[in-house]
């Protein structure tokens, strides 16, 4: 009887079923925490993917949007907008990429999309190299680059000459780049569903030679790992590179969808080459300054070195972890053990929200960037009382 309810449920409801989903409901947030229509607070270690970068209902953050939605929310790219210069000359100048273009967009897909469409256009190529265990979205392009193969329907298939290498692999790079017809290689800064493993700073250091000198762009995929969130304002910004195009998203609007591009000078833009008739309006553009002020105003980059050191160290003394992998507050904690009853647990136990990835191992988290010792305490205190 309880299957059949599940199920006569499930086809009652008017929502195409594409998400397995925690059985809680948030009705409202607030800085690290959801809330439950009971009042009940859980721990936001995850950040609904890593979005959530300043926390839920920062002031500085409401108050942007309020005021802009009161003067004017939306209007296409077909009349001048000063909001998004404003953001873009904010967003450079944090990035340490002054001299670059920002071209905005509504998600990190698209991001990825249009920046794998912009260095064909740029090198008149079309071969682009990728990397195992990489995450780079869901529409046709991005989806192509990407190492997730369950994903792709019949229309996904060979839609551009791709080659998938191993990451921090030399010979397999420089081999893929011999040939001279690649466009890019696309890389993330960490790999977030892949298991938050990411380029050594040499191999960084080689991903920027090596593209350079054989007419390839280089492609960074920092729509996770960027934003401040692993310390830098880019995770590849430790390897002191810089990349043809960085795709940024997620953590950008703290919640807002927005997407952009920031793109080498060097290559050209003509009218019509790209275009979205969301992307960068007058919304998007508030929530995405708002967050640029709120990073710099309260030195998160640096509070966000502090935290993970903090968190390292206590991580590092319960027995059953067996590494610690990324940077700054996007961390996989791996186990030796699979972790989906341990996520549950966290959630339905002890009321903490966590991620997984594509290893059954490790569990994920991407806190906000300001999120404190004393907030993040008790999912130390979770883990020991499950684990003892």
């Amino acid at each position: 009887m309880g299957d059949f309810l599940k199920l006569k449920k499930m086809k009652n409801n008017q929502l195409f079923n594409v998400y397995p989903r925690f059985d809680i409901t948030p009705v409202r947030a607030k800085g690290v925490y959801l809330y439950d229509k009971n009042n009940q607070a859980y721990l936001d270690l995850y950040g609904g993917h890593g979005v959530i970068s300043i926390g839920h209902g920062h002031p500085h953050y409401t108050d942007s949007l309020n005021r802009q939605i009161n003067t004017i929310g939306f209007y296409s790219n077909s009349v001048n907008m000063p909001i998004q210069e404003e953001l873009a000359k904010k967003l450079t100048a944090q990035s340490a990429y002054d001299e670059y273009k920002l071209f905005l967009v509504n998600s990190g897909a698209e991001a990825n999309e249009n920046a794998l469409k912009l260095a064909s256009f740029h090198t008149k190529k079309k071969k682009i190299v990728t990397f195992k265990n990489s995450f780079h979205g869901r529409t046709a392009a991005a989806l192509s680059v990407t190492d997730k193969p369950k994903l792709f329907s019949p229309l996904n298939k060979n839609n551009f000459p791709v080659e998938m290498i191993e990451l921090n692999n030399t010979a397999q790079l420089l081999n893929a780049l011999e040939q001279k017809d690649v466009a890019a290689v696309i890389v993330e800064g960490i790999q977030g569903i892949g298991g938050l493993d990411m380029p050594s700073e040499s191999y960084f250091q080689l991903l920027s030679s090596a593209t350079k000198k054989h007419g390839a762009l280089l492609i960074l995929d920092e729509i996770q790992s960027g934003y401040g969130r692993s310390g830098q304002f880019f995770a590849h910004q430790y390897a002191s590179i810089k990349a043809d195009i960085i795709t940024l998203a997620k953590g950008m609007g703290n919640g807002f969808p927005i997407g952009g591009l920031l793109i080498n000078p060097d290559i050209a833009s003509t009218y019509g080459m790209l275009g979205t008739t969301f992307g960068g309006n007058h919304l998007a553009c508030a929530a995405g300054i708002a967050v640029l002020d709120v990073l710099k105003q309260e030195n998160l980059m640096n509070h966000v070195q502090q935290v993970s050191k903090e968190i390292r160290i206590k991580l590092a003394k319960i027995p059953s972890i067996k590494q610690i992998k990324g940077r700054g507050l996007m961390l996989g904690i791996e186990f030796d053990f699979p972790i989906k009853t341990l996520r549950k647990q966290l959630i339905f136990e002890h009321q903490i929200l966590t991620g997984s990835s594509a290893k059954p191992n490790l569990l994920r988290i991407l806190p906000p960037l300001n999120i404190t010792m004393p907030e993040i305490n008790p999912f130390f205190n979770a883990l020991k009382n499950i684990l003892k």
